[in-house]
């Protein structure tokens, strides 16, 4: 049986690889770019951008949703180290409330794009459109993370670096137990801030739709 998942891995990420070659071919240097945290509602949204060796590829690399949090830990270890360019952006709960969490989300995107060095000339973007004030031509593509290996790398690094940041607020506000659900909206953590109220680091806009905030 274990050697039946190593075999399925293995196809997976050939797949994977094979999709960036060929937008490697038709457009050069290729970045993939994803975000985590768009669904809570506490904390920032986190976009990452990667652009991937060809001549290395990692093994394993996978949607981040489709991997444990170990082996997430892992991968981005070895995708901080391996890859030719990374780049993490968090945006801000007071940004995402200021222009709403899709076009903060873009900006960010935009953002890590743009802090590639060496540049992409190229990019993936997971979903069904794309930043529009990005800095190279790009391409929308929905399920990116299943279906191209710098996608995949960058929901990795996107969902790792969020996760630890909830960690670490964790730490700071015990009372609210984000290691727990990190932010999302479970039952536990509606009845969480209903006991303890709302911190600086909520999403006003967020809480609002839910009737825990008012102007």
């Amino acid at each position: 049986m274990p050697r039946k998942n190593s075999s399925t891995t293995t196809s997976n990420n050939e797949l994977l690889f094979a999709f960036d070659d060929a937008k490697r071919t038709d457009h050069g240097i290729v970045c993939g770019v994803d975000e985590a945290g768009r669904g809570p509602l506490c904390g920032p949204v986190c976009c990452a951008a990667v652009i991937l060796n060809p001549d290395d590829p990692i093994e394993g690399v996978n949607d981040s949703k489709k991997l444990t949090e170990k082996r997430r830990e892992a991968l981005f270890e070895q995708i901080t180290a391996r890859a030719l360019a990374y780049k993490i952006v968090f945006i801000t709960p007071q940004e995402i409330d200021e222009r709403n969490i899709l076009w903060a989300t873009m900006d960010g995107m935009a953002q890590a794009v743009a802090g590639l060095t060496p540049a992409p000339d190229y990019a993936l973007i997971d979903g069904n459109r794309c930043p529009p004030e990005l800095c190279v031509p790009a391409e929308a593509v929905v399920k990116g993370d299943a279906t191209s290996a710098s996608i995949a790398a960058a929901s990795i690094l996107a969902k790792v670096s969020r996760d630890r940041y909830m960690l670490e607020l964790d730490r700071q506000y015990p009372q609210y137990q984000l290691a727990k659900h990190k932010g999302y909206p479970t039952k536990l953590h509606y009845e969480l801030i209903a006991q303890y109220g709302i911190q600086p680091f909520y999403r006003r806009s967020f809480l609002k739709k839910q009737g825990y905030w008012h102007d």
